[in-house]
Order: C-alpha cells, then structure tokens, then sequence
C-alpha cells in the first residue's frame, strides 16, 4: 500500500520532531523540515528508519517562499504527494515590549508570521483530497504572561489566519486547525527559564505539569486521522487545563 505523506516543519527537534515520530508509528512517511541543525534532522529520519518507516530530511527556511515550494516538491518527488502538513516551526524572543528590539520583532515576523503564510499558501495548493493543515500557537495568547508581547502578537496572527483558510478551501476536502499549546517542557520553552519558574508554571494546569512533546503529537496525530476530520478552522488549547 502506498503511504500517507506528511510535512513537519521544525521536525528535528521538541515538538516537530515528537510528530515526526507519532506520525511514522502510524505510517505516514515523513518529510522533516529543518533550519539548520541538519543533524539532528538525521536523527530523526534515522529514528524513523529504525522503526521500519520511511523519512528523509530536507532543508528549508520557512520564511523563504521559494525553499518552501521546494520542500513540498521533494515530498511529492520522493513520495508521490502530500496528505499532511503539520507546521511546528517557530521561534521565540522574550522581552517587555518597552526593551523589545524592532530587528528581533522583524525576526519573529519572518519565522512565525510570513513563515507560516508561506507553508499554509503551499498546503493549500498541494495538500490532497481529506488533507490537513495543521498550525501552531500558543495558549499565552489567552493566558498573556509578561514579556511574551512579541512572540505572542505572531501567534495571534496565526489563529486569525485559521478559520479564514479553513473557510478558503470550502469544496477541497482539507481541513485547517492550529493547535495552542500551554507550557510544553521543549528547549524552545524551557531555555532561560530558572527551576522556580518552571515548577510555578507546571504548578498551574489542573493537572499540575508541564505538557510533553508526545501530548502535543497526540493532538496532531488526531487532526492528521480520518478520525479527526470532522474537525475544521478550530484553535485546540492543549494546555492541562491552564485555560
């Protein structure tokens, strides 16, 4: 049987690279999109391997449109099309906005916002019949913690985006959602952060811990399956509660 295709933008490593993993066990073959850190997206394909799946890595700044449509065309010349695209990548900067430099808004933009229009432009062309886009926030646009301005006006934008996409592709059989994670224990959420601001954070879910990588895959895989289909243009707080 030919296998479903998906793309995970930021697959190499936290949440991207929990999805690539999610996303084999239940057969799909996966193309890891990475930054930079080219060894840890062999990693990854290689972990994948090892499970009997099938992955290749491929290079893409997905703020670039034109290595974007490149990576969409090595899953579809590797792997004959596209059936998922799930879009992990992203960066993150805190400061308060009275301290925020504009360059470093200007590098969010270019990651979180015009990177996540340019991967949404080619699922929406490319994704097929019973497709899924899947997007990413955060659950700190509702919780509004200090310092998280920035990052979190990107975040916005993507959900803004969710249902007005969703709405586009009335008649396609593809569905968009973006999931919005609360604190997530990934180098991306746990780097600069102190032991008692961590355990602070983890303290506050009902369920009184930090969200892993696999909670979010779990979430991903479900809006990847038949299953979850019925599903469209939605924001999934995957939070323990936090909110």
């Amino acid at each position: 049987m030919t296998p479903k295709v998906a793309i995970v933008t930021g697959g190499s490593r936290g949440i991207g690279r929990a999805i690539v993993t999610r996303l084999a066990a239940d057969g799909f073959a996966v193309v890891v999109g990475y930054a930079g850190r080219k060894d840890r997206a062999d990693e990854a394909v290689a972990a994948v391997e090892a499970e009997g799946g099938q992955a290749v890595a491929v290079q893409a700044d997905v703020g670039d449109e034109h290595a974007v449509s490149a990576l969409f065309d090595a899953a579809e010349t590797t792997f004959g099309g596209i059936d998922v695209v799930a879009h992990a990548a992203g960066k993150m900067i805190l400061t308060p906005v009275a301290d925020l430099a504009l360059t470093d808004l200007d590098t969010l933009y270019h990651t979180n916002i015009r990177g996540t229009f340019a991967v949404a432009q080619q699922a929406a062309r490319r994704l097929r019949p019973g497709g899924s886009l899947i997007m990413f926030s955060t659950s700190v646009v509702g919780l509004a913690f200090p310092e998280y301005g920035a990052y979190t006006a990107t975040k916005g934008a993507v959900e803004a985006l969710t249902l007005i996409l969703a709405r586009e592709l009335r008649g396609h059989d593809v569905t968009v959602n973006t999931i919005a994670p609360g604190p997530t224990a990934t180098d991306l959420f746990l780097d600069g952060k102190d032991e008692q601001t961590i355990a602070r954070l983890a303290a506050q879910p009902p369920l009184q811990r930090l969200g892993t990588p696999e909670d979010i895959a779990h979430v991903a895989a479900f809006l990847a399956s038949p299953e979850g289909h019925w599903v469209d243009g939605q924001i999934l707080r995957a939070n323990g509660g936090i909110i």
